[in-house]
């Protein structure tokens, strides 16, 4: 991993248009409930088979509620053959100190807006 990146630095990338990925990692119920324009959803329990998607990238955000477990996500995706070249940062404070806008999903879907549960760690 390559450190912390503050949300407000990157809500400025985003309206930049800069070449980053931002990873939320939620469940996907959370994840349509609200998450960051833009990003893209690979819940924590898939990111070791879903990794390699993320090849090829110059710069990978990692974004979790509170900015604890996207640190370990950020860490996994760093170690992974095909990103070592990406700077890979997590978003520190998480969502709850995100002070931009959030895009809610298809709340028909029923899987995706069902209540995750106690089992769900995010």
């Amino acid at each position: 991993m390559d450190g912390e990146i503050t949300p407000e630095e990157v809500e400025r990338l985003l309206a930049e248009d800069a070449d980053i990925r931002v990873v939320d990692i939620r469940s996907p119920g959370a994840y349509a409930r609200g998450h960051i324009p833009g990003s893209e959803n690979v819940p924590f329990n898939q990111l070791p088979t879903r990794v390699e998607s993320l090849t090829g990238s110059d710069r990978i955000v990692t974004v979790c509620p509170h900015g604890k477990a996207s640190v370990q996500a950020a860490n996994l995706i760093k170690s992974f053959e095909g990103t070592t070249d990406a700077r890979v940062e997590s978003m520190a404070g998480g969502l709850e100190e995100w002070g931009g806008d959030l895009e809610a999903g298809d709340t028909e879907d029923e899987s995706a807006a069902a209540d995750d549960g106690p089992q769900s760690p995010f």
